[in-house]
């Protein structure tokens, strides 16, 4: 129940920097309410772990209410937001009502991009939600149970290709994961399929893999993959996705799975808000990250565009969105205490992590590079780190010990019921 007197702070978003918000936000004086889609805060970095069955989900998500359950000032609403009504002060969303707000802070994210092409999502899922990791890691072990089945062999070798559409992070991990599970941990337990023949084609329309990476890195991303059997095209951007499979270059690729990691759209935040807006809908930002135009409501994370000290955008990665979050608390408090504003925000890149797989990955911290087996062990790490909770600390850490010491995943269940696409596909 809000107080009198008390301020109401909104935050729109249970992501990295939503609820780093709420986390530096006093507990005196204020009521603030979250508002998310989903009832947990996710991890994405790890999310492709949970497609490629080496996690669960329960491993990387973690309930918001209970991550808040000893803040009383803090409530948590499930609702999808569909607009803010900056005259009422109030933002808008499904299931409940209207959430008026004394200073708002807009969280919402991005969702994968198709750029332009919309109708491809159904045949190229892409990994932004538990529910699309699931939908992959069903599709990828279906593909190799049809294929033991497939009498047909032009069928059955379109079941074991599995095309990446782009080559940053999200691409280089998926291409390394898929390729082990399917030359490790899959290779004795099927008869009338090899495994380790599965060809995984990772396409990237760039001229290398990791863009924001150092070149020598990239060139290593690109060695290990070859080295674990990945097919690479560079400088080839797909034009057509579907059913059978994608087209690039002119060429057709059939192929059972398609996973999209090539681009993010911005949430509709800036159309919400009447504010000006990048390519890629990314709201315009002030240096303080509040919107033009309404000293009130701060914007942060996937949300936004804003400079970094080189003058090149701020990366759409957790730790970025972190300093965000905690700088905009920051600035609230001290509107409330009645002081100055903090300086302008500023973005400190604490460096660039990639695994590509086992005893596989890169790391970039600006003033060092590191490759191979203790780039791996500094991403595992790090990685495990900002888990939320010992628990998940320690199964994850377990997990990938098992996967380090017998190639096996433990997360291969098949659950969900196939959906008329799926059907269509596999």
């Amino acid at each position: 129940m809000v107080g009198e007197g008390r301020t109401r702070i909104v935050v729109t978003g249970g992501g990295f920097g939503g609820l780093e918000v709420v986390r530096s936000l006093p507990q005196d004086g204020v009521d603030i309410t979250i508002i998310d889609t989903r009832n947990h805060h996710l991890f994405q970095p790890l999310l492709y772990q949970v497609a490629t069955a080496s996690l669960t989900t329960s491993d990387i998500a973690w309930p918001i209410r209970y991550l808040f359950r000893r803040r009383p000032e803090v409530t948590v609403l499930m609702g999808r937001v569909t607009g803010i009504d900056t005259e009422r002060r109030c933002v808008i969303a499904e299931d409940c009502e209207p959430v008026p707000y004394d200073i708002l802070v807009v969280a919402t994210g991005a969702r994968h991009s198709y750029f332009g092409h919309d109708e491809w999502e159904p045949y190229a899922p892409a990994l932004k939600t538990l529910e699309d990791a699931t939908t992959l890691r069903r599709r990828i072990l279906t593909a190799f149970e049809r294929a033991e089945a497939e009498p047909d062999p032009i069928r059955q070798r379109a079941l074991l290709t599995f095309a990446i559409v782009g080559g940053g992070p999200t691409g280089v991990e998926i291409a390394g994961a898929v390729a082990e599970l399917a030359r490790d941990t899959l290779k004795h337990d099927f008869r009338h399929i090899d495994t380790t023949e599965t060809r995984i084609v990772l396409i990237e329309a760039g001229p290398r893999l990791l863009p924001a990476f150092r070149p020598a890195l990239s060139d290593y991303a690109r060695a290990a993959l070859e080295k674990l059997g990945v097919e690479l095209v560079l400088g080839e951007a797909v034009t057509l996705c579907d059913s059978d499979g994608v087209v690039y270059g002119g060429e057709r690729l059939a192929a059972g799975n398609i996973i999209w990691a090539a681009g993010v759209q911005a949430s509709p935040a800036a159309s919400w808000l009447g504010a000006p807006a990048d390519k890629a809908g990314r709201v315009r930002v002030e240096p303080d990250l509040t919107v033009p135009g309404h000293a009130n409501i701060f914007a942060i994370g996937d949300t936004v565009t804003i400079a970094g000290p080189d003058g090149s955008p701020v990366p759409g990665i957790a730790p970025a969105a972190k300093q965000q979050g905690r700088y905009v608390a920051s600035v609230i408090r001290a509107r409330l205490k009645g002081r100055a504003a903090p300086p302008p925000f500023r973005y400190r890149h604490d460096g660039s992590l990639a695994t590509i797989g086992k005893r596989l990955a890169v790391v970039d911290f600006g003033w060092i590079a590191l490759k191979g087996a203790l780039a791996w062990w500094i991403w595992g790490l790090a990685h495990v780190y900002f888990l939320i909770g010992v628990r998940n600390r320690v199964m994850v850490a377990l997990s990938w010990l098992w996967i380090y010491l017998r190639n096996q995943r433990g997360a291969r269940l098949i659950t969900q019921q196939k959906d008329p696409v799926e059907d269509d596909i596999l």
